[in-house]
């Protein structure tokens, strides 16, 4: 083999026999520091420059083993001349099967081997024509490579003939391909998922991704559909884009954006934050993603055809086969081939209410949507009038309505502009991350899940159409700065009354999307015991009908959230906070903390504990049905530190604490009072510890027996966790106004093994007595809400609160 200095010298000359100066890995390494070019250009420079390069290690290699008929061919990514920094090279080294095994394995050698040394990953084969087809024919990856080739050196005539070949294969086999190619998307997205709601997106693999995009040209090259083209190449362009800075910041070949890595790729590609970016990357991936549905259900709609074969029995019978059916849906719209279409006597530019009657009957039908009847409608579609018409007003609703059929429906609209044109500020919630990670989707995609969600539940309250109404504009705050409730409230009124609302029922939505977080922070946070608690939530809410509308908008906000955000667990506590809620507006007083008496099971263990002096404990599986845990009921004889104890306790066991609450409670005519904890919690990994091994610890964790701090301290060490992203560093506030029988302190940190555990020994160390508290954790974030007193029952003062809170937040740093 030649040596590396002589097969690497790099690229040839303008006369293709001498090297380019400098050589191909210096001439590489000054086009990627070049900062007045990137993008297309630069890829198609790169593309350029190794081709020369390989052109050169070609001639060279035949004049050394006299090989003739063969040629080099660029396959796949670099065949489009896609070349990102740190691509892959896909070659095919092609011959006519004269040359002998040895020439040719010689041949091979003198190209693969300077690609291996320069550090550059190659995906290689060598293979006669009928080797490249056969091949094609079993692996449909190799085919869809083939689609791609483009020659690099050698016998021109034999790409040609390949290509030909392949081409016609492809189209021939198009009904039996096809089908594989959408299986093959399918699997893919199902592993990868959809890139436009991934808070870590890998721009190939991830649906509405660069491969995604690559099979939508397979599927053109077909001849047998074609993909929408507006937007498209340049969606594939931005993904293009942040895949190649993303690989100049990282120095590897990765196609998955990590958070660690969004605001340099943000940088140099001159855009504001890593926001920003993940924008315009989903956006990208909504171009594409919308582009494979409509190109899919155009190729599943010809191969339907095909199979029956009406051409060919309308030849036999002397007709032109039957007429594809119209079943009338609404007003100018009808079902034609499984799709919504406009009717041919439809008048878009005379009948502005069109747009929302073709969407919602295409829901309410449960049928996908004509992209010749949307295109048609953007184009033509008559403005509607401010405010609206009652019956835009109602078919928005209808569409609102309508359930899961909302979402492909919804989705068609915004793809062709009509949603920004109908409510102009959707725009600032479209394709918007959401750095949460309990969150599954962007902004506007929640707000449309949250709709389907809201639904299911019209059924619960007296009017649906402003609970759909109210789910649709819960978070279009997110768009603007500040607290998006309240920035929400202000924009939700706006298009409330644009949508053709009376002032009424402004109010309302008003208040629903200013509080639609207010049940839920307030049932897992705050201590419902507390008369004030009560009172305040009443005062916001102002009337038992919106109390209703809250209560089923808080659930389908949560359902749409993601897995994390909702549970029975929390349901529950909802419906209690809303119950104790509705008796205030109905004029009833809430029931004092003294005289609250615990549900039978919590009394029975309460008695048990004062009996014996010593920790009760129960597993309570009635909510085996949430994957989020059981229940576990503990009853403690009030001493100190029973707070870190049983936390510590619980962590040693491995158990992950996913909400809890805690009680102090004084039982009618019995002497002592008792701590109960009620928690749910679920196993990290494995089965859940029985009951009487975690009472038997937390006794010794009492007695000090058990050193717990010691033993976390011991797993830490032996299991220390994998460090990603740096999260943000906890934070301690005292919650002012919110009680008047104890000062409140809030905790926001990552959770983590052992968190509640330090939090209870800093309350312990500070002198203070808990006097209920309320944990919640959503994802990798946990929001422990403790209400707590001084030794005498009464709340601190400011100072001491405020001393406090430094203490907590130290202790968790």
């Amino acid at each position: 083999m030649t040596s590396v200095e002589n097969t690497t010298a790099g690229p040839s000359g303008p006369d293709g026999d001498g090297p380019v100066p400098g050589g191909y890995a210096e001439a590489r390494l000054r086009l990627l520091q070049e900062e007045t070019r990137s993008g297309p250009a630069r890829r198609s420079a790169l593309a350029a420059l190794t081709d020369d390069w390989l052109a050169a290690l070609f001639a060279r290699a035949v004049r050394e083993t006299g090989v003739r008929g063969a040629a080099l061919v660029a396959v796949g990514g670099y065949g489009r001349a896609e070349l990102s920094p740190r691509s892959d090279l896909d070659l095919l080294l092609l011959h006519d099967g004269k040359a002998a095994a040895k020439a040719l394995a010689a041949l091979a050698d003198r190209l693969w081997y300077p690609v291996w040394d320069l550090g550059v990953a190659l995906d290689h084969s060598v293979r006669t024509t009928g080797e490249a087809r056969k091949t094609a024919a079993e692996d449909l990856k190799v085919q869809l490579g083939l689609l791609d080739a483009r020659p690099l050196a050698g016998d021109a005539g034999l790409l040609a003939g390949l290509r030909t070949a392949v081409l016609a294969d492809w189209r021939n086999q198009a009904g039996k391909r096809l089908p594989q190619l959408h299986a093959l998307c399918r699997e893919r997205a199902e592993k990868a998922g959809e890139l436009r709601f991934l808070l870590e997106p890998d721009l190939k693999e991830a649906r509405g991704g660069l491969r995604d995009a690559a099979a939508l040209r397979a599927v053109a090259a077909s001849w047998l559909a074609d993909a929408p083209r507006e937007g498209l190449a340049e969606a594939r362009r931005r993904l293009l884009d942040a895949r190649d800075a993303l690989h100049l910041v990282t120095g590897r070949a990765t196609d998955r954006l990590s958070l660690q890595e969004q605001d340099q790729v943000a940088a140099r590609l001159g855009l504001l934050d890593a926001d920003a970016l993940l924008r315009e990357v989903y956006e990208a991936g909504r171009v594409i993603s919308y582009a494979g549905d409509v190109t899919w259900r155009e190729v599943g709609r010809v191969l339907r055809s095909r199979a029956a074969r009406p051409r060919l029995r309308g030849l036999l019978l002397g007709t032109r086969g039957p007429a594809v059916e119209r079943a009338p849906l609404a007003e100018g719209v009808v079902e034609s081939d499984g799709e919504a279409v406009l009717a041919l006597a439809a008048r878009p530019d005379r009948d502005p209410v069109l747009a929302l009657r073709f969407g919602a009957a295409a829901a309410q039908a449960g049928l996908p949507v004509s992209l010749h009847s949307v295109r048609r409608l953007a184009a033509q579609g008559k403005p509607l009038p401010v405010p609206w018409p009652a019956e835009a007003r109602e078919q928005l609703i209808t569409l609102l309505g309508a359930g899961e059929p909302t979402v492909g429906v919804w989705e068609a609209l915004e793809a062709e502009g009509l949603i920004t044109r109908l409510l102009p500020d959707w725009e600032r919630v479209r394709c918007r991350p959401q750095r949460n990670p309990v969150h599954t989707w962007t902004v506007d995609r929640h707000l449309v899940e949250t709709a389907v969600r809201a639904a299911a539940l019209t059924r619960r309250v007296s009017r649906p159409d402003l609970l759909l109404m109210a789910a649709l504009l819960h978070d279009i705050g997110k768009g603007w700065p500040g607290d998006h409730s309240l920035a929400g409230e202000t924009i939700a009124r706006d298009m409330a009354a644009r949508v053709g609302f009376d002032a009424e029922d402004v109010a309302v939505l008003g208040v629903l999307v200013r509080h639609h977080l207010l049940l839920i922070d307030t049932a897992t946070r705050r201590d419902l015991d507390d008369p004030a608690t009560v009172r305040a939530v009443a005062e916001a809410v102002g009337s038992a009908g919106t109390l209703e509308l809250l209560h089923a908008l808080t659930e389908a906000d949560a359902l749409a959230t993601g897995p994390a955000a909702w549970s029975a667990w929390r349901g529950s506590l909802v419906a209690d906070l809303v119950a104790r809620v509705g008796a205030v507006l109905k004029g009833a007083a809430p029931a004092p903390t003294e005289l609250g008496i615990p549900v039978t099971e919590q009394e029975r263990l309460a008695v048990e504990a004062l009996r014996t002096g010593e920790p009760v404990l129960a597993l309570e599986t009635r909510h085996e049905e949430d994957a989020v845990g059981v229940d576990l009921v503990v009853a403690v004889p009030d001493q100190p530190g029973v707070l870190p104890a049983l936390a510590g306790v619980l962590a040693l066991h491995r158990l992950t604490v996913r909400a809890a609450d805690l009680r102090s409670l004084e039982l009618p005519d019995r002497l002592g009072e008792v701590l109960v904890f009620r928690w749910r919690v679920a196993a990290e990994y494995g089965a859940l510890p029985e009951a009487a091994r975690l009472r038997t610890d937390l006794v010794r964790a009492l007695d000090g027996s058990l050193d717990v701090p010691a033993k976390l301290a011991d797993r830490e060490a032996a299991y220390p966790r994998r460090r990603g992203v740096v999260p943000p560093p906890p934070r301690v506030t005292v919650v002012p106004d919110v009680s008047s029988l104890a000062t409140v302190l809030e905790v926001r940190a990552p959770d983590a093994v052992g968190l509640l555990h330090r939090i209870g020994r800093a309350l312990d160390a500070g002198g203070v007595r808990v006097r209920s508290a309320h944990v919640s954790t959503l994802g990798a974030n946990a929001v422990d809400t403790l209400y707590v007193t001084d030794p005498d029952g009464k709340p601190l003062s400011p100072a001491a609160a405020a001393s406090l809170a430094r203490e907590v937040g130290t202790s968790l740093r």
